[in-house]
């Protein structure tokens, strides 16, 4: 499998313009008739959206704690035909937990190193002038195997500011390859799980002509293509994500819209048949379908409209007294009792599990997380260790039903989020859980949540 050059594109710390930059590249790389491979560093749905319209071809998630390093380098194979990898960062360069997990910490350096990707590290430089090469500098030696390309400057407020930092790095031998001025015009709506969805947004396509033409004009593209390298990585190994059912059943709008497109690529590799269907459109899972999936996104958002849609609820209902019915995160919030939103009505769910959750009292819960499963669900046998991550701010009212799982954090410290399963009469299994699926552990992984 021969891959084309990549790079990474990180930073010293989350918000300072990496996704900006990434996604200015790759719509003016696109422009120019290269065919670029977006990826994301990380656990992330929002970013690979953007990426994906950006660059014409899905982003695909890569993940150091979460995946071993085969089936990193077998994700990576998306690239195959491509010219150009971009690879997106998340939070700082070198940012992880501290217990590593399959090929590493979740840091970003983590997949520069295995792949063989120079990193382009984007430094908001507010602030400061020559200090600026120092920070460079650190991250430049912090660790053997990474290796800087340069940097590209960003809220430069003058070119005299730029004068003085370019000399900075100039002294530290640190290569420039682009300089951002400030232009507040160029920003991306956000709300409190990051990013507004790509899809929500109408000028989507004529903001990324907007971020590309300013890339272009700030930026040394011809040095960034000629820092881009062709990295050996590790030997692809296949580890897909068993599949729930032969045909299945995706809740897919505004409401129910973070699944990994790997997890989907897996089901669709052995052989199943995806059927999305709307609920905030009242639809109701495909009759034909032998499994449902609910998956993370913004039911808070819907609640009012969701608990109204008395189709798509009778419906699941229906469907669930005989075939799997899993939900993840929102997905599992919509399975339960009820949800009371950020203006503290509460609204009636789907009522297959006991959940009640409450967005008014808002606590975030953030982090990796390791589950061995309790009950067979979903494809999943008793024992079964899946690794994946949660990121909500919704508080558990009440969550009654029998745990799904034994839960644990990347330390191994245990968690209250175990999810939970209801076994139907007539033979269906409801479940859900707070963490998002990523990959299933390998067989080295102890048997204990770790």
């Amino acid at each position: 499998m021969t891959l084309p050059p990549g790079l990474l594109i990180s930073a010293p710390a989350s918000g300072t313009g990496k996704t900006t930059v990434t996604l200015g590249l790759l719509a003016t790389f696109r422009a120019q008739g290269l065919t670029v491979q977006p990826f994301k560093s990380g656990p992330d749905y929002i970013d690979p959206a953007f990426h994906a319209a950006a660059a014409g071809r899905p982003s695909v998630n890569l993940d150091s704690w979460a995946m071993a390093p085969g089936r990193i380098a077998a994700l990576a194979g998306a690239a195959v035909g491509a010219d150009l990898i971009l690879a997106e960062g998340s939070m700082g360069l070198y940012d992880g937990v501290a217990k590593p997990g399959e090929a590493g910490s979740g840091a970003s350096a983590d997949v520069a190193a295995l792949m063989g990707w120079p990193v382009v590290v984007v430094l908001d430089v507010s602030g400061q002038a020559q200090t600026a090469a120092a920070v460079a500098l650190g991250m430049q030696g912090y660790r053997p195997g990474v290796t800087l390309a340069g940097v590209i400057l960003n809220k430069v407020a003058s070119p005299r500011h730029e004068a003085l930092v370019r000399a900075g790095m100039e002294a530290a031998g640190i290569k420039v390859l682009g300089a951002l001025p400030r232009q507040a015009s160029i920003t991306l709506p956000e709300r409190h799980l990051g990013l507004v969805q790509a899809e929500e947004l109408p000028r989507l396509q004529e903001i990324l002509a907007e971020v590309g033409a300013f890339l272009a004009a700030h930026c040394d593209l011809p040095a960034l293509l000629a820092s881009a390298r062709v990295g050996s990585g590790p030997q692809a190994s296949a580890s897909p994500v068993p599949v729930p059912g032969e045909r299945i059943a995706l809740a897919r709008d505004g409401a129910f819209s973070f699944v990994y497109p790997h997890v989907l690529a897996d089901w669709r590799a052995q052989g199943a048949t995806i059927l999305p269907f709307s609920p905030l459109a009242d639809e109701a899972p495909d009759p034909s379908a032998t499994a449902c999936w609910l998956p993370g996104g913004y039911p808070e958002l819907h609640a009012a409209k969701l608990a109204g849609c008395e189709g798509f609820r009778n419906g699941l209902t229906a469907f669930a007294t005989t075939r799997p019915v899993h939900g993840e995160c929102g997905g599992y919030m919509a399975l339960g009792q009820g949800l009371v939103a950020a203006d503290g009505t509460r609204h009636r769910m789907a009522g297959l599990l006991g959940l009640e959750t409450n967005f008014a009292k808002r606590k975030m819960h953030l982090g990796y997380r390791l589950a061995r499963i309790a009950v067979p669900v979903t494809g999943f046998e008793i024992g079964t260790q899946l690794r994946g991550h949660e990121f909500h701010y919704a508080t558990i009212l009440s969550q009654p039903d029998a745990p799904l799982a034994e839960v644990a954090d990347a330390t191994g410290t245990p968690v209250a989020e175990t999810g939970s399963y209801r076994q139907m009469l007539a033979g269906g299994l409801v479940s859900g859980t707070f963490f998002h699926l990523i990959a299933c552990a390998s067989p080295h992984t102890s048997g204990e949540p770790a």
